[in-house]
This record gives structure tokens, C-alpha cells and sequence, in this order.
């Protein structure tokens, strides 16, 4: 995943062609019928299944598989995929792999016209957008199916992928922000170890300015600025938006604080002014500075790039420890509960990869499952850290349409705090009541189909 993904599930460099395209998609899907994984399974009309024994012994049938792997990971799924059909040589897997930003833009209408996915993968805060428009049927009926109980999952992914008492996602795994560090400049600075809260991080920044290193920490003006302010948000005790979906509260106490710090990375001189896009990314690649906050999946790229780099979680710097998280899940359309073989071969699928999401730590993720994340070769990974930490992971709320929101509202108060344009105070406030009615109209538009 080399290209970064932004809270609604796509690429920053696509994302500004998205926004009106995913909505006129979703559009087209928005009140379409089909039946759900249970029903197709075993209701009313539809023939009774077997119960699920971990393989598929029906006629052969051809999955279509829709995910957005087009990065550094792309070549782990492939490689899985192939596996798969190896062990389960009457189940095809047509896979239909793209960019993230088309991925979210086609696959709504796709289903709609019976020409998407069967089985997929999606962002977790994509999960609700997709399940009010009835893109994607519930698959409470899978986890039980193949074994799945919340006792091997952090209470935080597992309940993430539930819309309104239904359960739309099967989580794959789960990537984080996290804390990367050059380890020659450790050593230079007189460091044996990363800052773990707000008084050895700032100690850390001064030791590596006495190192010669004048601007250790370069704040990222665009993505994933957004993100870090999250995870400060989280930490400081405050939540983006309200449960019920109907307000935004990223102008909080909380929120205030945790813009404020970020500002104060380059107000205080930290960090240079104004970053480009991905400036601070390639500047770290390049061992211009020393700390960098950035998502797990850019593990590979980093490991590619000849820089010589450990990570860590991202410091605590609020009162508790929090940072931002994000999902693959798989999910089920309502195209493939037409067909029951398909339905039956699609657990077979899942719930193989599932198991196997030890290999899939490969592509820098973390398994969402915990008798997998457990295993000593994702213990002695590089993401090892992060797993270890997964209980302090937040993710966004199950609140439809919220990715759109947050792009149009929380990213530009955030950019405009770091860079000076607005006081931290009011960009959040403006932003915010702005967010509050984007999210009240869009509470109306869901509910209705």
C-alpha cells in the first residue's frame, strides 16, 4: 500500500476526482434490494445449505474478487489468492485489483448491475456507507459459519464492522499510525531507545537539534496530518463525532489541544513550514530528519528505500495512549446471495485467507486475529510493536457517508491549524459546524432508502 489512504478509504492523490463520483455511484445503488447472507443461506425461498465444514464440494464456480491492493501488498494477496485455488481447484478466483479512489467510485453501481464483486475487500469506515446503501449484505451468518468469536478479536475492530445490530465486515487485519525512526540518527543523538510520551519526545527533539539535526520532526501540512490529529484527539479523551452520527466534536477541548501541539511543532521551529505533499515521506526515505509518523503499510517501501529505520507506536502524548487505526474487511454483496454456491464458496474463501492473514503480515498489516497476531513470526516482525499495542487502536465511528465528511471539513481545519491560516481554536470550530450539517443532511439521505 505505497499510496496512502485517507480516512474515507483513497488515495490522497485521487481523492480530489472522488467525492462527487462515489456519491453519484453510491447513488445508484441507494435503495436496492437482495436478500441477506442469512436469508440467501438458508430463508425463506432459498434452498437450505449444509453446515460449514471449511471446504466446498459443490460444482465448480467462479468468484468474482474485488479488492484495492494495487501497492507493496498487492504481490502477498496475488501470491494468496493463488494459493487458495491450488488447495480449492473448484472455486476460481477472478480477482478485479484497483486503485482505491476507482474502487469506491465503480464497485456500488457494479453490484447494482450484477457486474461487481462477490466477496471483497473494503476499509472498515467504508463498511457503513456501503451496508445503508444496501451494496452489501450482513454476514453474521459467515463469522458463525466459519468459527469467527469476538474472544480472538480487540473489542475495538470487532465492533467496528457492526451497522445498526449487524455485522458487514469480516476484519482481514488492521493498520495503524505509527512511530518510524532512523537508527543512525538515534545513535548520533545519544538515544538507546524511541520516545514513548510528550516529555521524552520533546527531550528526544532537542538531543537530536544538539546532534546537528535542526529540524527532526517535519509536520506534514496535507495527509496524514489528519490522522495524527486524530490519534492526539483519541489521547487527549475526545471523539471525532458523536455515536449517533448527527455531530461532529473534533472541536473539543481535546481536539484543541491536540491541533495546537501540531502547531506548535513548527511554530516552535521543530519542523520547516508549509510541506508539500509527501515532502516529509520522501525527506525521511532520503534520511533528511530523523522521527516520522507515518501508516504501517509504508513498512516495504521504507525496507526498499536503503534507509535504516525501526518503528515504534506513536508517543503518548495526551493523557492516555490512542492512535489511528483502519481495517480491511471482507464482505459479501448482495450479488453473490443470488447464488448460493457462490454464497457457500465465499466462506470457503474467507475463511481460508483469515487463517492464513500470518502470511498476509508480510504486506507490513497487522492480523486482526488474535491467535494469529500471537504467533511468534508476527511477534518478530517488524509490526511486532504495533501488534503489541493494539488495544490503544481507535477507528472511526460506523457512521455513513463520514470519509466524505471528514475530507470536506476535519483535514482542511486541521492543514489550515499547522500551516497558520486559521487559529487552531477556530478552524476547528468553523470546520466542525460545518461537518454538523453535512452530517445531519447525509443522516437524512441514508435513512431514507
Amino acid at each position: 500500500m505505497n499510496e496512502p489512504i485517507l480516512s474515507s478509504g483513497v488515495s490522497r492523490r485521487a481523492f480530489l476526482g472522488l467525492s462527487g463520483g462515489a456519491a453519484a455511484g453510491l447513488a445508484l445503488a441507494a435503495c436496492g434490494g437482495g436478500k441477506s447472507a442469512s436469508d440467501a443461506a438458508g430463508g425463506a425461498g432459498a434452498a437450505p445449505t449444509t453446515s460449514f465444514s471449511g471446504t466446498y464440494s459443490g460444482p465448480a464456480v467462479t468468484l468474482s474478487y474485488w479488492n484495492g491492493f494495487t501497492g507493496g501488498d498487492g504481490p502477498f494477496m496475488t501470491k494468496m489468492v493463488q494459493e487458495f485455488m491450488k488447495e480449492n481447484p473448484n472455486i476460481t478466483i477472478k480477482a478485479n485489483t484497483v486503485q482505491w479512489a476507482q474502487y469506491y467510485q465503480r464497485m456500488p453501481a457494479a453490484v447494482t448491475a450484477g457486474k461487481g464483486p462477490d466477496v471483497g475487500v473494503m476499509h472498515l469506515d467504508q463498511l457503513a456507507t456501503n451496508a445503508a446503501r444496501k451494496v452489501i449484505v450482513p454476514v453474521d451468518d459467515v463469522a458463525k459459519a466459519i468459527g469467527l468469536e469476538e474472544s480472538d478479536f480487540t473489542k475495538q475492530v470487532w465492533e467496528a464492522g457492526i451497522y445498526q445490530n449487524a455485522r458487514y465486515g469480516i476484519p482481514l487485519d488492521v493498520h495503524s499510525l505509527a512511530m518510524f525512526y532512523n537508527t543512525d540518527d538515534m545513535k548520533k543523538a545519544g538515544l538507546d531507545k524511541p520516545p514513548t510520551d510528550a516529555a521524552s519526545y520533546m527531550a528526544a527533539l532537542d538531543k537530536f537539534k544538539a546532534a546537528g539535526m535542526d529540524q527532526p520532526f517535519w509536520m506534514p501540512t496535507r495527509w496524514p496530518d489528519h490522522l495524527m490529529f486524530l490519534s492526539l484527539l483519541w489521547q487527549n479523551g475526545g471523539e471525532p463525532y458523536s455515536a449517533d452520527g448527527t455531530k461532529a466534536t473534533f472541536d473539543s477541548d481535546a481536539g484543541i489541544k491536540a491541533l495546537t501541539w501540531m502547531a506548535d511543532i513548527v511554530n516552535k521551529g521543530y519542523s520547516p513550514k508549509n510541506l508539500g505533499p509527501d515532502t516529509e515521506y520522501v525527506a525521511f526515505k532520503n534520511k533528511k530528519y530523523p522521527l516520522h509518523w507515518n501508516g504501517i503499510w509504508q513498512i516495504n517501501d521504507l525496507k526498499s528505500s536503503g534507509v535504516p529505520f525501526a518503528l515504534a507506536p506513536i508517543p503518548q502524548i495526551g493523557d492516555r495512549p490512542a492512535a489511528w487505526a483502519n481495517s480491511h474487511n471482507f464482505y459479501v454483496t448482495r450479488q453473490a446471495t443470488q447464488d448460493d454456491n457462490k454464497l457457500q464458496a465465499s466462506k470457503v474463501f474467507i475463511d481460508w485467507i483469515s487463517k492464513k492473514s500470518a502470511e498476509w503480515a508480510g504486506a507490513g498489516m497487522v492480523p486482526a486475529r488474535k491467535s494469529v497476531r500471537e504467533t511468534e513470526a508476527v511477534k518478530n516482525s517488524i509490526q511486532g510493536p504495533i501488534a503489541e499495542q493494539i488495544d490503544n487502536l481507535h477507528f472511526l465511528p460506523p457512521i455513513p457517508g463520514v470519509g466524505d465528511v471528514q475530507a470536506q471539513t476535519l483535514e482542511i481545519a486541521v492543514s489550515d491549524g499547522i500551516t497558520g491560516k486559521r487559529p487552531p481554536a477556530q478552524a476547528l470550530k468553523e470546520e466542525a459546524a460545518k461537518a454538523s450539517q453535512l452530517m445531519e443532511a447525509n443522516k437524512k439521505k441514508f435513512g431514507a432508502s
